[in-house]
């Protein structure tokens, strides 16, 4: 939300009502109840699963497809995506598609690069190799983050690039562990032999104990104005 706050809205004039939004790839549309507050919130996921989840819940989503979207041109104020560039393999068509429906800003809220994580102890540093290598196995792109400048460009726009705070203290990171390790677990799945996650598991949990552990992963974030 701060990113909308501080760098986007202030630069966008709405003269009636809130800025038009789209949410491509929006899943069950956890981010647009984030910033219902702040936009009119359109969602678009290729899932008709989450499509009818988010309906469930009283969202305004419709199921397309990112290489082509079921908008008009110049559609929207804004039009945003988050984690969603991690798992495609066209990522240039995606950014052309949505900056086709935009009137002024595309966004990725979110990419993240596993390439760049740290785990401490040093025990852990296996950790990203095998995330890694659970990505690829699914078809993604685990260092996504680090290439959205160059995917911008090619993309025929300049994007303004930035990283978001991720460095937890370690309570947060106590409060954290189960979901981090159940999106490691699922990341890895058929890829890394059990028996390994969970000597992996009783390292990360005896350095929470002593109050050791360090991890950061850089999550990024990207700002095309057209």
């Amino acid at each position: 939300m701060w990113l909308f706050e501080t760098r986007v809205l202030p630069r966008l004039e709405v003269k009636d009502g809130k800025p038009k939004a789209l949410d491509v790839g929006c899943g069950p549309g956890f981010v647009m109840d984030k910033l219902s507050g702040l936009l009119d919130i359109k969602g678009v996921d290729i899932d008709k699963d989450m499509v009818g989840i988010c309906r469930s819940r009283g969202l305004d989503v419709d199921q397309g497809d990112v290489r082509k979207l079921p908008f008009d041109d110049r559609s929207f104020d804004i039009v945003y995506c988050s984690f969603l560039l991690l798992w495609l393999t066209d990522q240039c068509s995606a950014l052309q598609e949505m900056m086709r429906v935009s009137r002024r800003f595309v966004i990725c809220l979110a990419e993240p690069d596993f390439g760049g994580r740290i785990d401490y102890p040093f025990e852990l540093s296996d950790l990203t190799g095998l995330i890694v290598k659970g990505i690829q196995s699914e078809g993604g792109d685990p260092c996504v983050g680090r290439k959205l400048r160059a995917l911008f460009k090619e993309a025929g726009t300049i994007a303004e690039i930035g990283v978001h705070p991720g460095v937890w203290g370690i309570e947060r990171l106590r409060i954290e562990s189960d979901d981090e390790w159940r999106w490691i677990e699922k990341a890895t799945e058929g890829t890394v032999d059990s028996n390994k996650l969970d000597e992996m598991r009783s390292r990360w949990n005896r350095a929470l104990d002593e109050g050791t552990m360090f991890h950061f992963n850089p999550i990024f974030y990207a700002i095309a104005e057209k």
